[in-house]
């Protein structure tokens, strides 16, 4: 049995995902809950992956690095997986809202190959968003292949990851408190 050598830290941190060099990914990610409604008819919006046909969930997304700012970073997922774009004058900056939720869960290993070695655990921070429900949703097509609004009970049982269920059956406490 062969052992691999001991990182380098003074080499890049890559992997090789589909034959090109990437930065593996930052092990801290966002998770936003899209919104629309008043109580207690809130919709949200959940996007299936392309990769992952039925998988359906709220918009997900690593920081690009250690340092960026999670705010930024749920701003930028939201941009790149919805083109919903938060400050615009459909969507006030003040619409997302950091929920103060962590959840910490294991990467599942199908995906464990995009962070560094070793690295097996994610640390996901939670936060709604509340748009108008005629919002424009444009997915980016390499990551999405469809999307939907739906009840928020409906919603919850309909996402693959247990803490978007989560996260979604907190949504009248959650906005109530945002309010």
């Amino acid at each position: 049995m062969s052992r691999r050598p001991a990182r380098d830290d003074a080499a890049p941190a890559v992997s090789l995902v589909q034959g090109a060099p990437r930065p593996f990914k930052v092990p801290e990610s966002v998770l936003v809950v899209i919104h629309a409604g008043r109580a207690p008819d809130w919709h949200v919006l959940l996007i299936e992956r392309a990769d992952h046909p039925g998988f359906w969930q709220s918009v997900t997304g690593s920081k690009d690095t250690p340092g960026e700012a999670l705010r930024t970073t749920a701003v930028r997922e939201v941009a790149e997986e919805t083109g919903i774009r938060i400050g615009s004058t459909r969507v006030r900056a003040a619409a997302l809202r950091d929920w103060q939720l962590a959840n910490v869960y294991d990467i599942y290993p199908a995906w464990r190959h995009r962070y560094a070695e070793g690295v097996t655990r994610n640390t996901e921070h939670v936060f709604g968003l509340r748009v108008p429900r005629d919002i424009a949703v444009t997915l980016a097509p390499r990551e999405h292949v469809a999307s939907a609004w739906w009840p928020w009970r409906e919603a919850a049982d309909r996402c693959y990851s247990p803490s978007n269920a989560e996260a979604i059956l907190q949504l009248p406490r959650r906005a109530a408190a945002g309010a």
